[in-house]
């Protein structure tokens, strides 16, 4: 079968071409605001149907593997996430850009991208068949605790104020609850708008947050946007950063590509948590956690680790058991049972020759990506020598144009543009705006999987702490709780200590 899948692969041009078509269109939708890889399958999985089974499939690896890692790049050089699972890198990507080394964070972010895509691959290839038996011990009980130990991190990205997060976080999880209610299908916080009854779009939320909010501030700045237009030098030396350094942060690349690959494996959880976590795990782990937000490659490191680490981690679900992960692999289940291809546990016997050529496709995938993105890397740094006035105009149009193609609705067109001054307000008011999203992307999660757990035991709370799963990642997100309220306890007594001392020493001279 090995031997067979190679020929279908390796051997087939026809195949690599269109892997390497699927990996190109993949990053250009995954770096434009509003688009992602979800949607360029959608696009182009009625192309595959008169393909032959392999070419068909191919296609839509080299798309789902060329989205996911598209979206670093506006990222960093926009400080917009090109897809939600970029969420994370914008947090140091976006300041190493404005320091000048826009090169070696995009540089970094590739071969990280790769690296952690490598590690998911092998994972997928070697233990798929053990890690998909552990997930069938998850109930909502335990899909309930993930989340609530999730929204913990809210707490560490709070920035100074952690009452300001956390009132934050709830207003993304009100946010959540607006539409119809996922387990009794009750309609709330609509106000007679049937526009609201199916709740607001993530990516409607990241591009007002994250691209208007931005635009709108800098066209405030006028002077700032008349003046800019200098041209930059950036060193792309190799990937901005050499052999050595990288393989310090071993420890934070095999830590974030296991948060990817856990958080692949449980549907329905998605790349936008598990940057997220792995960023957060990244920053309380470190040795210096307050360069953290203040632009350095472990940021990135951690967060583009772990969103391709999630590639091969939903994967696993969806061969072995016929369940899709995200949105993603729902659409490549639809593109391999409409080649015949019946994902299960027999799908190793039945169809093994298909399954072993994915694998090797994710392979060359991978590899393709790692070549595209490096050299198209001094066309993306270009971007930032294009002056302001030019560019904020066309992200706007852009992100006009993601917004209204996620639903196709000018509702969300609308709902951007409010979103992009709450996102304003919040500047104004100092309040952190990442927590707000952390909130409502695990909002509705807590809730169906909270709900659908009372459901099963007639209102018992019990369910929670009597499943040890469940019991475990409750004492974990209590502990985080502890530990940042420690945090937060002992910063403060340092500060009023060092406010004394200044104190004295004014009284003193």
């Amino acid at each position: 079968m090995v031997s067979q899948a190679i020929h279908m692969v390796l051997l087939n041009p026809v195949c690599l071409g269109l892997i390497f078509v699927g990996v190109v269109i993949g990053i250009i939708f995954g770096s434009i605001p509003g688009l992602s890889a979800s949607m360029a399958l959608i696009l182009f999985l009625p192309m595959s149907f008169g393909m032959d089974p392999m070419n068909g499939i191919s296609l839509l690896v080299g798309l789902y593997m060329g989205g996911i890692s598209g979206g670093l790049i506006s990222a960093i050089l926009l400080k917009i996430p090109g897809t939600a699972s970029s969420i994370a890198t914008v947090f140091d990507g976006g300041p190493m850009a404005d320091k000048g080394e826009a090169g070696k964070a995009l540089g970094v972010g590739i071969l990280t991208s790769f690296v952690g895509g490598l590690i998911s691959i092998f994972a997928l290839m070697f233990i798929s068949p053990y890690l998909a038996k552990v997930t069938l011990a998850f109930t909502s009980a335990e899909y309930f605790s993930i989340a609530v130990f999730a929204l913990t991190i809210i707490s560490s990205l709070s920035g100074n104020s952690l009452l300001n997060g956390i009132l934050a976080g709830l207003f993304g999880i009100a946010l959540s609850l607006v539409g119809i209610a996922p387990v009794d299908g009750a309609i709330r916080f609509t106000f007679g708008n049937a526009k609201l009854y199916g709740g607001f779009s993530t990516v409607v939320i990241l591009i007002g947050l994250y691209a208007v909010t931005d635009i709108i501030r800098t066209g405030f700045e006028r002077r700032g946007i008349l003046g800019d237009g200098s041209k930059y030098n950036y060193s792309l030396k190799g990937y901005g950063i050499s052999f050595k350094d990288y393989i310090s942060h071993w420890r934070l690349i095999i830590q974030s590509a296991l948060i990817g690959l856990g958080i692949g494996i449980l549907p329905g959880i998605g790349g936008s948590t598990s940057s997220l976590l792995a960023y957060t795990a990244g920053k309380s782990t470190s040795k210096y956690p307050e360069k953290w937000g203040t632009g350095i490659e472990d940021g990135v490191i951690a967060s583009e680790t772990s969103n391709n680490a999630v590639i091969g981690g939903s994967l696993i679900p969806l061969i072995t058991m016929g369940i899709p992960g995200n949105v993603a692999t729902a659409i490549f289940l639809g593109g391999l049972t409409i080649h015949g291809i019946a994902p299960g546990p027999l799908i190793f016997q039945k169809s093994g020759q298909y399954v072993y050529g994915i694998f090797i496709a994710l392979l060359v995938a991978n590899v393709i990506m790692l070549i595209c993105e490096r050299a198209g890397l001094r066309i993306f740094v270009k971007l930032l020598d294009i002056p302001k006035y030019y560019l904020l105009p066309i992200v706007l149009v852009c992100c006009v144009v993601g917004a209204y193609c996620a639903n196709f609705s000018i509702f969300d067109v609308w709902s951007v543009a409010v979103f992009g001054l709450m996102g304003l307000l919040f500047k104004y008011l100092k309040i952190p705006s990442t927590p707000m999203i952390i909130g409502f992307i695990l909002g509705s999660m807590t809730e169906e999987n909270m709900r659908q757990a009372l459901m099963q035991t007639g209102g018992s709370w019990s369910i929670f702490v009597t499943r040890p799963i469940s019991l475990i990642f409750l004492l974990i997100a209590v502990a985080s709780v502890c530990m940042t309220i420690r945090k937060q306890v002992l910063k403060a007594k340092s500060a009023k200590a060092a406010g004394a001392a200044a104190k004295e020493d004014e009284a003193e001279e």
